[in-house]
């Protein structure tokens, strides 16, 4: 497309030819944003015309949101220290009472300078009173919940799936995801793809997938790396498994690895996710962290808090 056609497709109604003006707001086609229509009757007249250009460029803008590099992954920072939370859940505690994910050594540190002054154990974040009970702590969950905070849905809904209650489980992931919660996406996509709980469905476990990959999620890349393979899509495969090896992912840096012994993936992709795997993993961690962690598993604090 040209630009001076470009230009007439800015202030006329690709159907009709008619100009906008004060009386006349032409609207873009919110599929493409390729050409603008001055109603829904031309929009329609010219579908038929408009259609094979207008999926084309509507793949184009979803693969550039698909295959952006996230910033970090969905778990993003520990709010006390501000550095990057592990991939691995069991080095930081989901708090009841805020749904803040703090990593093990900012729990550690706060739960020992508590002990030895005395003082009464709170939340290191919100500061909120250590629950007494499980009972307790399951108090300030329901209170998260109720005010439809997405992380609180989606842990509530992680606990009806451990407890077999699959139609729960969906509800509350169902409520998180459409409030934007990345975890919830994920679980989504698993049980529309295993047909746990649901009716199998492809198309919404890849729509969950990649909604769940575009906020950062490793797992749900890898898992559409694995999709892409298996339709001979190689090349967007490999995009998929470089993102998450970027993101810190050892599954998808291994299977790269296999992948480049095999000839499948270049030198080149290889060597910049293995450094930007390093780099990834390395900015989880620091000296103060890793002797905080370690002392938290000799002292035995894992019950320092309720948690999920």
């Amino acid at each position: 497309m040209s630009s001076e056609t470009e230009a007439i497709n800015e202030t006329r109604c690709a159907s009709c030819g008619i100009a906008a003006n004060d009386d006349i707001k032409l609207k873009n086609c919110t599929a493409c944003h390729l050409v603008k229509y001055c109603g829904v009757k031309c929009q329609r007249e010219h579908r038929p015309q408009h259609k094979r250009a207008c999926k084309k460029r509507a793949a184009e803008l979803h693969d550039e949101i698909l295959f952006k590099q996230p910033e970090s992954s969905h778990h993003g920072d520990c709010p006390i220290c501000c550095l990057p939370l592990p991939l691995d859940l069991e080095k930081s505690t989901m708090m009841a009472c805020c749904s803040q994910q703090i990593c093990k050594g900012c729990s550690y540190t706060n739960a020992m300078r508590e002990i030895e002054k005395n003082l009464v154990q709170r939340c290191p974040f919100c500061r909120h009173p250590k629950p007494e009970t499980l009972e307790d702590g399951d108090k300030d969950r329901m209170k998260r919940v109720e005010a439809n905070d997405p992380v609180a849905l989606r842990e509530l809904g992680n606990r009806r799936h451990s407890e077999g209650d699959h139609v729960s489980a969906i509800e509350q992931w169902t409520k998180a995801a459409a409030l934007g919660d990345v975890g919830a996406h994920y679980q989504l996509h698993i049980y529309y793809r295993d047909g746990v709980g649901v009716e199998k469905d492809m198309k919404k476990a890849i729509y969950h997938a990649e909604q769940a990959a575009i906020g950062g999620n490793p797992e749900a890349r890898y898992n559409l790396g694995y999709e892409e393979s298996g339709n001979h899509r190689y090349e967007r495969a490999v995009k998929h498994w470089v993102i998450a090896a970027t993101l810190g992912c050892d599954n998808s840096l291994e299977i790269l690895r296999k992948g480049h012994t095999l000839g499948l993936v270049q030198k080149e992709d290889f060597a910049a996710a293995l450094r930007a795997h390093k780099a990834a993993v390395d900015a989880t961690k620091s000296p103060q962290r890793e002797e905080a962690e370690a002392k938290w598993y000799e002292a035995g604090m894992e019950g320092a808090y309720v948690k999920d």
